[in-house]
């Protein structure tokens, strides 16, 4: 196979990969990289030396992320040749990939992840001029680093066991290179406003067998460490909050997000945001609220309700403040 026509199903596979999904949380990519053939058995056993074993791999592929943890992923691997040193022809061998990959936030942009699945492989040996196609098992590790929520970049090793029949030979191959990625069909977030400020109330008059009042409603939800996900435990916290919003029509919606003190100002200040802004678009789309019943800020780190230097007292100042104002009715 010419280089040419090695690098054309990689293009095709790129195009179609990128557009290939719309919704959340899907991503795609390509890498390139090193290969190196190792382990001949079978046919080639004892020919290693015959063999030039490094050359360039690349390929795409196109992922879709299940939880904070797991995602799984497909795509088309091109893995180079091996080619004969005195002469003509090789090893050749390219395939799809289907893995599923385990991830490790190390920090607030850096993941840590393992890659384990399969290998649909395409072996061509024009030495032996046989060729040889099936299964095989793949595993892998890198590192991904993330420029910003659209824009990953990956350096990763995945080791393929095996390929090749026992006519054609069997080698492992060793690959190792760089991924560059692209996420997308995040939805829209709620826009943040900023509270109009509270002025001190005024001196309530006494009430009357005629006034009604309707006392106020709050709620604390707690989130993970770096996490903006809403549990079906906090959605039966927001019951009675959601109750009282669809009851009474003119009442308000205050929601504030709260960080503990790990990580920078700035990084907090935007995930204290980013968790309330999630709260307020899950109660706005399921209750048909309008956005000027809704009001979104994020304090941060800067509003502790515990110490910061426990682990408990972390997972208490990571929380959203959900409230309803109490009000009066007059009949």
């Amino acid at each position: 196979m010419t280089k040419k026509f090695k690098i054309l199903p990689l293009v095709l596979l790129v195009s179609g990969a990128v557009n290939a999904a719309t919704d959340h949380p899907w991503y795609a990519g390509a890498r390139v990289g090193g290969t190196n053939y190792d382990n001949f058995d079978k046919a080639l056993d004892g020919a290693e030396s015959n063999f030039d074993r490094d050359d360039w791999g690349g390929g795409v592929f196109i992922g879709f992320q299940q939880n904070d943890w797991f995602s799984v992923e497909g795509g088309y691997t091109y893995l180079g040749q091996a080619d004969v040193k005195n002469g003509s022809g090789g090893v050749e061998v390219q395939g799809v990939d289907f893995v599923g990959k385990f991830t490790w936030a190390a920090s607030p942009v850096v993941d840590l992840y393992g890659k384990l699945g399969g290998f649909i492989f395409d072996v061509d040996n024009s030495v032996l001029d046989k060729d040889d196609k099936g299964v095989a098992a793949t595993a892998g590790i890198g590192a991904e680093y993330y420029f910003n929520d659209s824009l990953s970049t990956r350096l990763e090793y995945q080791y393929y066991h095996q390929l090749g029949d026992t006519a054609p030979g069997e080698t492992d191959i060793h690959f190792y290179g760089v991924s560059l990625v692209y996420h997308w069909g995040a939805a829209a977030p709620v826009p943040v406003i900023e509270p109009e400020p509270m002025s001190e109330p005024e001196p309530m008059p006494e009430p009357t067998p005629t006034v009604t009042k309707v006392p106020a409603i709050s709620v604390n939800l707690p989130f993970a460490f770096d996490s903006k996900s809403i549990s079906p435990e906090d959605i039966a916290l927001m019951k009675p909050i959601a109750t009282r919003l669809t009851e009474y029509p003119d009442s308000k919606l205050y929601v504030v997000g709260h960080t503990d003190a790990r990580g920078t100002d700035a990084y907090n200040l935007k995930l204290s945001e980013e968790r309330a802004a999630a709260v307020a678009q899950y109660l706005k789309g399921h209750f048909g609220l309008t956005q000027d019943r809704i009001v979104v800020m994020g304090k941060g780190e800067s509003e502790p309700i515990a110490p910061n230097d426990t682990a408990a007292g972390q997972a208490k100042n990571r929380r959203v403040e959900v409230y309803t104002p109490g009000f009066e009715l007059r009949n």
